[in-house]
């Protein structure tokens, strides 16, 4: 079923409507880098957590985690774990609030206050900048690829996947490079409303459509299990043979290894803070370490109940009734193709329309948050600092647009060199952030971590995770299993390269103690500044911030749960995952929300 005049319509009034937004702000943001990557501070908490969940809320990633729901059943649920998902629940409980306390603009610019102006600092200011490009342009590839094979099921030219990836990007270069973080988060938010009306119409449908009889005929006997063992024991074998290759292809069979590496890797990857992305962006953005932390609790509720009933529905649909042509592409069977079948088969004229809008939104979203931070970087932490010191706020804003178009550019280039979302996916979350972790969470606890230190931790671990994508005996080793030797390297990297180096100035440490007060192993620090001012009451809520992270998580994942229970209409397992979410949700008012200090 092709795209009719009608849904055609709706979707280019959507399109103009983003572009005329960025028209719109276009004033306002080009005042100066504050207003066009922060949006003067002004915005409100609840807005940029939309815009946060927004953002997190793309095709590419929708076609992922469709894959896993079909294959791995409700077990899929603990997956995510790897980007690591449950990252807001650290960012709300504690993280935000230390972050905003910085009043920074970048990432990169958030090292000055933790090393200072010396030559360490400088090597780490360029490694945070170094790893936010990276890691911009993994992203960009990894949408363009999801976008290009998403449009060329619906559009009815007959051009290749990568005309309309880069069409469809172009838009969203335009109204991001117009209207900078104003246009990025209105337009978010105009997005995230139409990617929830969205989401329920395929939910309704998927539950029209389905009966658990039907999912019970063509999954494995545990697929509806949340529980597991040892091994993963979802045998597709006479239903769906290619599903098994896929299960041994990720490395996911030995299950309960799989999530002790996912809890390992994805609890260190918390502790360490956002990646300097959209995420980090938006907490920067907020008004106060109030709102940063309010932010960031908004997510979870925001994203996951309306992504999951929009991916709960596709999985459930494509289940019943497009097995069949995957079984007849046998060893080529592309899971990815789910998501455009059921989008093309199963909704009518007029709902298509604003359903592929929705998801177009959701592309954007995520695209252009991506972009205004990598924009962020080069403008900031570079061209301001080392080029052009006292340009006019006009050349950087004009600089800011030229940089946008080059990050888009080098992104497109690098996602021409390869045809799975999965590969990127991968990549991404378990080999890049592997290298990122360990000098990340020592900057927060450990004293004594210095600038020389953070460089030689994150140096090294970008270059063994690069070098994971060539050695010919690395390569094929599922990404979450390099993930230890990664850390492990980048750990003895930092330490030793903090060790052999002189320890940094003691005032811009005390400084950096006594604004962003974090716990942790700050023995001598917190001493020299008791000393000088005795008033000062150090950080001593880590018993209370870890225990509210743990009943955080599993409130946040009630959230996954209880959608997917309502599309495949087990109420009974949705009723106990709603008891929880209440649960959860009154421990965490008392002991986090209550507790919350207004600076």
């Amino acid at each position: 079923m092709k795209i009719q005049p009608l849904d055609l319509i709706i979707i280019a009034a959507y399109l103009v409507a983003m572009i005329l937004i960025g028209l719109w702000v276009t004033r306002k943001a080009s005042k100066n880098l504050g207003s066009y990557f922060l949006g003067d501070n002004m915005m409100p908490w609840w807005m940029l957590g939309i815009s946060n969940a927004a953002s997190m809320f793309d095709v590419s990633g929708t076609m992922w985690l469709v894959t896993l729901l079909f294959v791995y059943g409700i077990k899929s649920a603990f997956i995510p774990w790897l980007w690591p998902t449950f990252n807001q629940v650290f960012l709300m409980v504690y993280l935000a609030i230390w972050l905003r306390r910085s009043n920074v603009l970048t990432g990169a610019e958030w090292i000055r206050t933790r090393f200072g102006n010396g030559m360490g600092s400088t090597l780490s200011y360029f490694s945070v900048v170094v790893f936010a490009l990276i890691s911009v342009i993994g992203f960009t590839s990894y949408g363009y690829q999801g976008i290009g094979k998403f449009a060329a099921v619906f559009f009815p030219w007959d051009v290749s996947p990568h005309v309309y990836a880069i069409t469809i990007i172009g838009v969203t270069t335009l109204y991001t490079m117009m209207g900078g973080m104003y246009s990025v988060v209105i337009t978010d938010v105009a997005q995230f409303f139409i990617m929830t009306i969205a989401s329920v119409a395929i939910g309704i449908i998927a539950m029209n459509r389905t009966t658990p009889e039907m999912i019970a005929a063509v999954v494995p006997a545990d697929w509806g299990n949340l529980w597991f063992g040892w091994k993963l024991n979802m045998d597709w074998s006479g239903i769906l043979d290619f599903a098994n290759a896929k299960i041994a292809q990720d490395g996911f069979s030995l299950f309960t290894i799989f999530m002790i590496m996912v809890l390992f890797k994805g609890v260190l990857a918390s502790v360490a803070g956002p990646a300097p992305n959209y995420d980090l962006q938006r907490v920067l953005s907020s008004k106060d370490t109030r709102a940063a932390a309010l932010m960031s609790a908004s997510v979870s509720f925001a994203l996951f109940i309306p992504r999951y009933l929009l991916i709960g529905g596709i999985a459930v649909l494509g289940i019943v009734f497009f097995s069949p042509q995957l079984n007849a592409m046998g060893e080529k069977a592309d899971f990815e193709q789910i998501l455009p079948y059921v989008i093309g088969n199963f909704i009518p004229v007029g709902l298509m329309g604003l359903l592929l809008a929705g998801l177009l939104a959701a592309f954007m979203s995520t695209f252009s948050a991506t972009i205004n931070a990598g924009a962020a970087y080069i403008i900031n932490d570079i061209y301001k600092s080392y080029i052009n010191k006292n340009a006019s706020n006009k050349t950087y804003v004009t600089m800011s647009c030229i940089v946008t178009v080059i990050i888009v550019i080098v992104g497109i280039l690098f996602g021409l060199l390869t045809d799975s979302i999965n590969e990127w996916v991968m990549w991404i979350v378990a080999g890049l952030y592997g290298g990122y972790v360990a000098p990340n969470v020592l900057k927060w606890h450990w004293w004594r971590l210095n600038g020389f230190g953070y460089f030689a931790g994150m140096m090294t671990g970008m270059i063994a995770a690069l070098a994971m994508t060539v050695i010919p005996w690395v390569k094929d080793v599922p990404e979450i299993y390099g993930f230890p030797f990664l850390l492990l390297l980048s750990l003895i990297a930092s330490i030793v390269g903090s060790l052999v180096t002189p320890i940094e100035d003691l005032e811009t440490l005390k400084k950096f103690y006594k604004q962003i007060r974090p716990w942790g192993f700050w023995g001598p620090i917190k001493n020299m500044v008791q000393a000088e001012d005795p008033s000062f009451v150090p950080n001593t809520n880590f018993g209370r911030d870890m225990v509210n992270v743990a009943v955080g998580i599993i409130w946040q994942l009630t959230f996954t749960l209880a959608p997917i229970y309502l599309i495949i209409k087990n109420f009974k397992a949705m009723g106990i995952t709603i008891v929880v979410m209440v649960a959860t949700s009154i421990f965490m008012k008392m002991n986090w929300y209550d507790k919350l200090e207004k600076d």
